[in-house]
């Protein structure tokens, strides 16, 4: 019975697949296609510049590393990063415990030095009164004479070193040796600082350049003063190669480049930018801006077949430049590409022509 059952379904079940192909089309495969007034290009291989684009950063041309001349702790750091200052301005101290001791001792030195001096100087004035008179041995005086030369050399270094200890001391306040703004804190107050050991690093905001690192094939087109396209936050600039190391990376073989930006403003250190070096030139297909859409996500162009419906092809796009867009993949030369009221058109639309553009 239950055999029965199943094979009456499976005959119910072919019936109603068959009626299905009998019956009409679905009525949304019935409607004629949409029909878009729109203007096309016919696109063909242009002669375009070839560039090389690296990645940069900018920085400052000018960057101080602020390190203490003594061995001390750090007692108190007046400034904190993003803080300016000004030339000269205090910036840390350290704590002169030692130096002030070092300084007590040279005092000390010193006065015995020039007291020792006060007597060889009597001593010799006195033997040089009798060797006049006669009184005593050359011999003697010339002991007092080389005792007197001693004592003056003698004080001469005391005196030495008693300047430098106290100018020592004057170490103890480390001042901005430029005026700038505080990149880096690499300390706080407590921390053992030491000659050579930066505190603070500076740099001056007016002198920002882009470093950048090219290859050796690029590197060997390129001069000082020549121009390239530094993309930075949006902002397209044109910068001045103004340095050139001939002397390539050991690791990267590559040669850094840097560029001026005249023209810049609210940039700030540590930046990415973009630099794109025209290297000769070649040929390539490009398309007015407008052509350019955004579908799910995927950039493509509307390309115009043979019977006028309007096809969304993607297409990998290349450098942006005088409002036209260069289409490195997905085009070909003779191809019709719609670049006006693009937006409205749905795969499938027909095209009727507004106008057409040249080549």
């Amino acid at each position: 019975m239950n055999v029965q059952h199943r094979s009456m379904g499976k005959l119910a079940l072919i019936l109603l697949v068959l009626l299905s192909a009998c019956q009409p089309h679905d009525q949304a495969a019935e409607v004629k296609a949409r029909t878009v007034e729109a203007q096309i290009l016919t696109v063909n291989l242009t002669a375009m510049p070839v560039f090389d684009a690296t990645p940069g950063s900018v920085i400052s041309e000018q960057q101080v590393q602020v390190a203490s001349r003594l061995m001390g702790y750090i007692r108190d750091i007046q400034v904190h990063e993003g803080d300016a200052v000004k030339a000269g301005q205090l910036l840390f101290t350290i704590d002169p415990s030692d130096i002030q001791g070092q300084v007590v001792q040279a005092r000390a030195g010193h006065a015995q030095a020039e007291a020792a001096l006060g007597d060889a100087k009597s001593d010799f004035e006195r033997f040089s009164n009798l060797y006049k008179e006669e009184s005593v041995p050359k011999l003697q005086y010339d002991k007092m004479k080389l005792q007197y030369s001693i004592a003056q050399s003698q004080a001469r270094a005391a005196r030495a070193g008693l300047d430098m200890a106290e100018s020592q001391l004057r170490y103890a306040e480390v001042r901005a040796p430029i005026a700038g703004v505080v990149t880096q804190k690499m300390a706080s107050a407590g921390d053992l600082a030491a000659p050579g050991r930066p505190v603070l690093v500076l740099e001056n905001p007016g002198r920002l350049v882009v470093q950048t690192s090219v290859s050796n094939e690029t590197y060997l087109l390129l001069k000082l003063g020549d121009s390239a396209l530094v993309e930075i936050s949006g902002q397209a600039l044109e910068g001045k190669i103004v340095r050139l190391v001939p002397a390539a990376d050991a690791l990267s073989h590559t040669h850094l480049v840097k560029l001026d930006l005249p023209d810049a403003k609210g940039l700030t250190s540590g930046a990415f930018a973009r630099v794109r070096f025209n290297v000769g030139a070649g040929q390539g297909i490009s398309v007015p801006k407008s052509a350019i859409l955004q579908r799910a996500g995927i950039t493509g162009v509307f390309v115009v077949d043979g019977q006028g419906a309007a096809r969304y092809r993607m297409v990998r796009t290349g450098e942006d430049r005088d409002g036209s867009v260069e289409i490195s993949a997905g085009l070909n030369p003779g191809e019709k590409v719609v670049v006006g009221n693009a937006d409205k058109l749905s795969s499938g639309d027909l095209v009727q022509l507004t106008g057409s553009k040249a080549p």
